[in-house]
């Protein structure tokens, strides 16, 4: 990368981003990697920029990439006054593309940033010149069945005590892969959720998963005209690998492949292969539609 930067990429390590931009009121934690066409990454949840860290290096190599944690995520900051949701993130977006001065960048989404990075071109009006969706999720019902009961009881989860949630966050996070994580690698996940100040921050991200963000997305999925890739974990326990094939078939052209092994933190599973896919796809001269 000729653009190096200090975002740390060793598993033991406390993975932070070296910039801090102030957007909307909020402190957004990012980092700007390599040379070339943008690509913007968008993580989902329950995860940060770290995320990528695999990822980063390779598309670097003939890219620019633009990383950032979403607010209330990772060292990034709440919006004042603005739920930790999806709408917000995706104004936060096209807030952070206007600020890196990016005509048409590629945005990729991972989780809750796929819904992310369509409603910032949808809604938003973000003009992009290709899009990636990883385990997206856009379509309903994409809030686990695990959320949905956090959401139904948060009174319950809110005053548990601490080290029994933390149990309850960890036992999730194991289902997020098909391998299991190395113990410094889930840790470093974990650690933003930890204490009850963590605790709180878990349930205020997961109070604000709201499909209804997601339906007027939906409802214009007909009309992307710029190439679309899907990449599934084909052994997503979150999100079925059926999402994608539906996903693919609401939007003009796009083509949906699957990771075999990896489930919905794919990027952890299987980095190399997601890194490949992501740099082919970039590099294609694929027309839009």
């Amino acid at each position: 990368m000729t653009r190096q930067q200090t975002a740390s990429t060793a598993d033991t390590d406390r993975w932070s981003l070296p910039d801090r931009l102030t957007i909307g009121g909020a402190t957004i934690a990012a980092g700007v990697f390599g040379d070339g066409p943008p690509v913007v990454l968008v993580h989902g949840t329950p995860s940060s920029s770290y995320l990528w860290r695999a990822v980063i290096p390779h598309l670097a190599e003939q890219n620019t990439v633009y990383v950032w944690d979403l607010p209330g995520y990772g060292d990034s900051t709440s919006v004042p006054g603005e739920p930790v949701a999806i709408h917000t993130h995706a104004r936060v977006l096209a807030r952070l593309v206007e600020h890196w001065g990016l005509e048409q960048p590629a945005l990729v989404g991972h989780d809750i940033g796929a819904a992310t990075v369509l409603r910032a071109h949808l809604v938003e009006g973000v003009p992009v010149r290709r899009i990636a969706l990883l385990d997206a999720a856009v379509l309903s019902p994409w809030v686990t069945p695990v959320a949905q009961h956090m959401q139904r009881h948060l009174d319950v989860y809110r005053t548990m005590p601490t080290h029994i949630f933390q149990r309850i966050i960890e036992a999730h996070l194991d289902t997020a892969t098909h391998r299991s994580l190395p113990s410094s690698t889930a840790e470093t996940y974990l650690r933003p959720f930890t204490g009850p100040s963590g605790q709180q921050r878990y349930l205020d991200q997961v109070q604000y998963f709201d499909e209804r963000d997601t339906d007027d997305v939906v409802e214009k999925l007909g009309t992307v005209d710029v190439p679309v890739q899907i990449l599934w974990g084909a052994d997503d326990e979150w999100l079925d690998r059926s999402f994608a094939d539906d996903l693919a078939s609401r939007i003009p052209g796009a083509r949906a492949a699957f990771v075999p092994g990896a489930g919905h933190f794919l990027t952890e599973d299987a980095p190399d292969r997601v890194a490949q896919v992501l740099a082919d796809f970039l590099a294609e001269s694929r027309p839009a539609v």
